[in-house]
């Protein structure tokens, strides 16, 4: 909190060290992720079926519940933990209140769908595919604005703008 206070957070090496390497971890996840889900299927809403529902002539077997629950039981912690970190980032990305907000909830609402529509396609109807594809476009857009807004924050990002703060001594404009 003191290097956002005292204009410090473009500034401190080590600061920009660690949200570097984080983001390069990050960056992982992210296309590890995408692999993973199009390893499994596409972005047709029929691959979404046959993955969950299962598909006779793929020799697909539909998702089971104890399956699916243990899934969701990690995705649910270490995405919140993910979000938990990069969301908290965005408190200090110099952008308007309003941006912000937007860029808090989009994630987390994006990881519900992406997570919730597996759910809904494999135990309530087939059309929920689109959200199951929705979720997981959109999860993997607002990890990649939080990641690199957090980079930019770190390495260019002009503290002047940051809401609520008065700018540090010697930073006048």
């Amino acid at each position: 909190m003191r290097f956002v206070i005292t204009g410090e957070w473009n500034r401190n090496r080590l600061l920009q060290t660690i949200v570097t390497l984080y983001s390069v971890y990050v960056g992982g996840l992210w296309v590890t992720n995408a692999l993973l889900y199009f390893s499994k299927m596409g972005l047709t809403p029929s691959s979404v079926v046959s993955y969950y529902r299962g598909n006779e002539e793929q020799f697909l077997s539909p998702r089971s519940y104890p399956g699916m629950l243990e899934v969701a039981h990690f995705h649910l912690f270490a995405m919140g933990l993910l979000l938990l970190v990069l969301t908290h980032l965005m408190l200090f990305v110099p952008l308007r209140n309003g941006t912000k907000a937007w860029l808090i909830a989009l994630p987390f609402l994006s990881a519900a769908l992406d997570e919730g529509g597996g759910w809904l396609v494999r135990f309530a109807h087939p059309a929920f595919a689109w959200l199951k594809i929705a979720g997981f476009l959109s999860l993997q857009a607002s990890l990649a604005a939080l990641v690199l807004l957090s980079l930019w924050s770190v390495f260019a990002g002009s503290q002047r703008n940051y809401a609520g703060m008065a700018p540090a001594p010697g930073n006048e404009p």
